[in-house]
């Protein structure tokens, strides 16, 4: 049994238990890339744009470009319905001057075709006198 005792038990590794890192050689360090000469100054960044970003500013100029069609539009037809209102305008003060004279003329015309008027007429100026009533005959055609 002695020889039980004088073995030393070691533990089984357990999962949860973690090993000590063991450390890569160690590299060298890289040297820096060499840098080409500045002959000239880069261009700016927003004067090299992408196909993406030419694409947003015809779109985004495409709508401004059709919003002022819009609007010219607009301004045309409110131009059009101004001249419109003036002929209107126009129309409606000829219908109103056009009645005043249809009234006067329709005055002259009934102050003209008075019946006594027209008798005073006929006996002054051309000698007439009205006939008696009782001399008038009338004359059946057989109808």
């Amino acid at each position: 049994m002695a020889s039980a005792r004088s073995a030393v038990a070691t533990p089984a590794p357990s999962p949860t238990r973690r090993r000590a890192p063991q450390h890569a050689p160690q590299r060298a360090p890289r040297p820096e890339p060499r840098r080409a000469p500045a002959a000239r100054p880069r261009a700016r960044p927003s004067a090299r744009r992408g196909p993406r970003q030419r694409l947003r500013h015809r779109g985004a100029i495409s709508w401004i470009a059709a919003v002022a069609l819009l609007l010219a539009g607009v301004v045309f037809i409110n131009l059009a319905e101004l001249r419109l209102n003036l002929r209107v305008e126009q129309a409606t003060q000829a219908r109103a001057r056009l009645r005043v004279e249809d009234a006067a003329l329709q005055s002259q015309l009934s102050s003209a075709l008075a019946s006594g008027r027209i008798q005073q007429l006929a006996s002054t100026r051309d000698g007439l006198v009205q006939a008696d009533p009782s001399t008038i005959g009338y004359i059946n055609l057989g109808r």
